[in-house]
């Protein structure tokens, strides 16, 4: 064995990690280190002599000073301890002993009172990957037969394994390369244990409000109040260190008053903290300490005020999740349950919507504020509302963990001004968004500025980039929060359209003819308005209704109508809520089952919404609103559709995996450490050429023209006819300055192209001019693959020119694309029909194109030290294409925030 150097002795602070278990607590998992003796000592004592026989195969009730010294000293390479915490006291520990180059052994110790709560498989995951950062690549591990919950841990963490029995003992040797079913069973358990997490604080049993004053008025009093009135089915509490001793109930509200939460008798889920920040971390204590669940932080004062803020709300969090409870805050503005057997407002919304199918997250107490104002003025209603504020620690990833199975649940909103870890939130929200719609709406859209109190690491993301990606999750995007409220009150009210045909029918000519060019506008494919007249009553609504859905050629109906007028104009306003109008609408929409949905254009919206929603039929104020949020829910609908066909990430044959690879570990080394850490590196022309040779993508060569006789030698070698172009990296994208000729036909033309670039551009040296044999004609793309340290890689495709950069028109897809993602991403831009034949022009080779976007996928997916790959102008012809220049750049691949380990952010 090799021995550690000194950075490997050093304490390896970036294996901390606080993980959510799966009960919804949480465990900070940590190193062990010399100065942890007492606390393993403690731990041992806690420890049965069941399973302290299980470990060591032999009685052991306590360890020798010898023990304690061996397993709280380590060099953090071939010995290594992780201990899961709780409140600063060992709960479970896990270490490896090397035993070979690439092998170590592994034993786990589980307190009793802590078993079943997922401690184990967290370390296992944990000390895995340490492991593999190690070096070693496969554990060992031996287990006494009546151990079962440990070779349950072990079997079930999926990873590829090989079992014996010998001696007595079951002895299981498995490999750490991740596999697909250890990713599986690592984002199942995330998923179980997120959720868990999030109901604890949406469905508590008891509630506590720090900081509920004695008079009326105040924020904590203001939250009292709300959850009483609610109507919550479980137990309240109201504490203030400054209430007097004689007080024990609080008026009118009647509920039990503490001057501390060490004085509640009963247990406590959930703490409603609204104190000044600077009593906070002693109000999170006394919380910690009579082991409440998890924390609403309402009160501000934190990173929203800068820099002290920012130190501060860090702290708050870390205190917190010492003790194993979760924060949502701090400068929350609340959260609402509406299940019979909760029923929890608590928030500082007085006036709540009522029990509904829509969960709602915002990151904002004002757009949080006029969400549930709109929902109440339509008559929708919430299943549970969540308001963030700094999302120090619970985020919109926790909601979507929970709302994905959540019976309660049928549509998921979000307002969002920070994504946090966009990779995981474009994984969660694919995977929500397959067996349930998730709308959203983001703020900072054009900023990309986090708002004050977000803590989220910089990403440099664009805006269309965003859109794409979103759009490639399955995640309907809004534009406003009124959009958002339009699309999820569809979705929460009527099934998704089959397709993208409509049906228009309704009392006014103008109004249908305004909603047909609302559906043209959105994509949509609608019939000719059918004019019912002003003087059709609810009857001939719906006859007509139960016709238009009972047509095979319609997917959705949009009904518009004007409230009807009697023989005075002073009536309309009397007879705009028509209580006989919605009923047959209803009653016709229900009519044998079907299954395509309808909306209701009504110009007395704020009569009608609400009684429309009553009977899940969805009513709005204006065509085009309704219109948008229809077409929205048909583009969804086809998503899923197409979800259910997966594409496939093809193999090629000739894809050399081990010689690009080969060559990139060259070229880095070659390059130095320092230069590759600065700015990567760019390769030459022949060294990017032969790097894409190795997935099968060929560059045309160009041979460098420094001179007129060295350009007509290059077109000698080459063939007429030939192009001359500039490749100076400050032209290389400026096809406005003519820094192009093509179609030189022979040595005149040469010679002319040559002495009028040099003369318009500067000198031959400063152009770095290049001959190149001419491509066969068609149509010039742009195909890129760029690795985001957010996002991740993205692949990327557009025409190439001028007009298309002006118009931002470029195709987003994060790699690994699939064959279905690659033939969407071509077809996806709007200069999309010039590869189509548009105007009489013969099609082009998409095929050709989409494999050369495949075959760009799978190099940055397989070598993730290239880090930009930028092919242009790639010439895609009716037969083939020809890829005519490439740049491409090796860098130390970002770190990875989406894989390894299950952990908690930490910024």
């Amino acid at each position: 064995m090799t021995t550690p150097s000194d950075a490997e002795r050093d304490y390896p602070v970036h294996w901390e990690a606080d993980v959510v278990l799966r009960d919804g607590g949480i465990a900070h998992v940590r190193p062990i280190a010399p100065d942890d003796a007492g606390r393993l000592v403690s731990f041992y004592e806690k420890v049965s002599d069941e399973s302290k026989y299980y470990r060591f195969f032999a009685p052991y009730p306590r360890l020798s000073d010898r023990d304690v010294h061996r397993f709280t000293h380590h060099d953090y390479r071939d010995r290594v301890g992780l201990a899961a915490l709780v409140g600063g006291a060992f709960i479970a520990t896990v270490r490896y002993d090397r035993t070979d180059d690439g092998e170590a052994e592994v034993a786990f110790l589980v307190q009793d009172a802590h078993q079943g709560r997922g401690v184990a498989s967290a370390l296992m995951e944990h000390i895995a990957a340490v492991a593999q950062e190690r070096g070693i690549r496969r554990f060992i591990a031996e287990v006494l037969p009546a151990n079962r919950k440990m070779i349950k841990v072990f079997t079930d963490a999926g990873y590829t394994q090989q079992r014996s029995f010998t001696d007595g003992v079951v002895r299981l040797e498995f490999d750490l390369e991740p596999t697909e079913r250890s990713l599986a069973v690592m984002r199942a358990r995330e998923q179980r244990a997120e959720a868990r997490s999030v109901q604890r604080l949406l469905a508590p049993a008891s509630v506590a409000v720090i900081g509920a004053g004695r008079r009326p008025g105040g924020v904590g009093r203001g939250v009292l109040r709300n959850i009483v009135a609610g109507g919550y089915t479980g137990r309240v509490h109201a504490v203030n260190r400054s209430f007097p001793a004689d007080l024990h109930t609080l008026e009118p509200e009647g509920v039990p008053a503490h001057r501390s939460v060490a004085e509640i008798p009963d247990s406590v889920d959930l703490a409603v903290i609204a104190v000044p920040a600077d009593d906070v971390a002693e109000a999170v204590d006394a919380c910690g300490r009579h082991g409440v669940l998890g924390l609403l932080v309402i009160s501000s004062g934190y990173a929203e005020s800068g820099a002290e803020g920012r130190r501060r709300q860090r702290a708050l969090v870390r205190q917190a999740l010492t003790y194993g409870m979760r924060v949502i805050g701090p400068n929350a503005f609340g959260i609402l349950n509406s299940a019979d057997d909760v029923r929890l407002n608590a928030s500082l919304s007085p006036e709540t919507p009522g029990a509904g199918r829509l969960g709602l997250f915002t990151q904002s107490g004002a757009i949080g504020i006029a969400l549930l104002s709109g929902l109440r003025r339509r008559g929708a209603g919430l299943s549970s509302f969540v308001s963030a504020g700094n999302r120090a620690d619970v985020s919109g990833n926790d909601i979507l963990q929970f709302w994905y199975d959540d019976p309660a649940t049928d549509v998921a909103l979000l307002y969002l001004e920070t994504l946090g870890n966009p990779r995981k939130f474009y994984r969660l929200a694919r995977r929500t968004a397959a067996v349930k719609p998730v709308v959203a709406v983001k703020g900072a859209r054009h900023s990309a500025a986090a708002p004050p109190g977000h803590a989220v690491p910089p990403a440099r993301i664009p805006d269309s980039t965003v859109s794409a990606l979103l759009q490639q999750a399955g995640v309907i995007r809004t534009d406003t929060v009124t959009e958002l409220l339009d699309t999820g009150l569809l979705l929460s009210c009527r099934p998704l359209p089959a397709g993208p045909r409509v049906a228009i029918l309704g009392n006014s000519e103008s109004l249908g003819l305004i909603t047909y060019d609302a559906c043209l506008t959105a994509g949509l494919e609608p019939g000719l308005p059918l004019d019912l007249t002003t003087a059709a009553g609810p009857a001939d609504f719906g006859a007509a209704l139960s016709a238009a859905l009972a047509d095979p050629a319609h997917d959705a109906v949009v009904v518009t109508a004007i409230p009807r007028v009697g023989t005075e104009l002073a009536e309309a306003p009397a007879s705009s809520d028509d209580p006989a109008l919605a009923e047959a609408l209803h009653a016709a929409a229900d009519e044998g089952g079907s299954g395509k949905p309808v909306v209701v254009v009504h110009t007395a919206l704020e009569a009608m919404a609400t009684r429309l929603a009553a009977v899940r039929v969805p009513a709005y104020g204006a065509a085009d609103r309704a219109v948008k949020a229809l077409a929205r829910a048909a583009a969804y609908a086809r998503w899923r559709r197409d979800a259910q066909v997966p594409g496939k990430v093809p193999e090629f044959e000739d894809v050399d995996e081990a010689g690009a690879c080969q060559d990139v570990t060259r070229l880095l080394d070659e390059a130095g450490e320092p230069a590759v850490v600065t700015h990567g590196v760019t390769l030459d022309d022949p060294a990017a050429a032969h790097l894409l040779a190795r997935y099968g993508i060929t560059v045309r060569p160009a041979l460098p023209a420094p001179g007129i006789d060295a350009a007509l030698e290059a077109a000698r070698r080459l063939g007429y006819p030939v192009a001359l172009k500039t490749t100076a990296p400050h032209l290389r994208h400026r096809a406005d300055l003519g820094g192009v000729r093509l179609d030189i036909a022979d040595p005149d033309d040469l010679s002319r192209a040559f002495a009028e670039l040099t003369a318009r551009l500067g000198k031959p040296e400063e152009l770095h001019l290049v001959v190149q044999a001419m491509a066969p004609r068609g149509v010039d793309t742009v195909v890129r693959a760029t690795v985001d340290p957010a996002a991740g890689a993205v692949l990327s495709f557009g025409i190439a020119g001028a007009p298309s950069e002006l118009l931002d028109d470029m195709a987003h897809r994060l790699v690994p694309a699939t064959d279905r993602d690659v033939a969407q991403l071509v077809r996806s831009i709007k200069a999309a029909p010039l590869l189509f034949g548009w105007r009489g022009a013969e099609p082009v080779d998409t095929g050709a194109l989409e494999e050369l976007l495949l075959r760009v996928s799978l190099l940055v997916d397989a070598l993730p030290e290239v880090v930009c790959v930028d092919l242009e102008p790639v010439v895609v012809a009716p037969a083939g294409l020809t890829v005519l220049g490439a740049s491409v750049r090796l860098a130390r691949p970002p770190a990875r925030t989406d894989l390894g380990p299950r952990a908690l952010s930490s910024f």
